[in-house]
This record gives C-alpha cells, structure tokens and sequence, in this order.
C-alpha cells in the first residue's frame, strides 16, 4: 500500500521563489521536486546533503557589495570592457 502524502508548506520572499522556480527550471526540475530531492538525500546520507559554512571575511565582503549593487540597481562597470579590464588588474 502506498504511503500517504503529506504537505510542506514554506514562506520565502517573492523574489527568491520566482529565482528559484527560474533557476531550477532550467535544470527539469519544480521547487516541489527539488525539495522532494533535498529531502531524499537527508535521510539517505543521514545528514545535511551539503556543507554549511560560514563565509570568510572577503566572501562577506563580496556579499555586501552585491547586495548595495541589487539595492541601487548599479554595478562597478558600465560594460563588458570595463569588467574584463578590471578582472585583469586584479589577478595580476
């Protein structure tokens, strides 16, 4: 006999449900299905599916900007040249 369903329910920011559907869209997969996934790999590896650390100060640093970035609808570089000339100055 089939197990009974059961329902999740989550509350998550309009904006990232509608990223998320888009993201794992592009991957053949719904939000339900990738939860269902998330929740398999739990019980299968009896434990978080993933590692979880905490940021280090340059990746804080670097989520910070982006979110000033999102905030004033504005980037360090007005084009393409700009970026590839930037990335280039600071691998050297």
């Amino acid at each position: 006999m089939p197990t009974a369903k059961t329902m999740i329910h989550i509350r998550v920011a309009g904006d990232l449900k509608e990223q998320v559907s888009t993201t794992l869209a592009s991957m053949g997969l719904s939000v339900s299905e990738a939860v269902r996934l998330f929740l398999h790999r739990v019980v299968a590896e009896q434990k978080f599916p993933f590692e979880l650390r905490v940021p280090n100060a340059e990746t804080r640093l670097a989520m910070s900007e982006a979110d000033e970035i999102i905030k004033s609808h504005q980037s360090r570089f007005s084009n393409s040249k700009e970026l590839i000339d930037g990335l280039e100055a600071h691998s050297k």
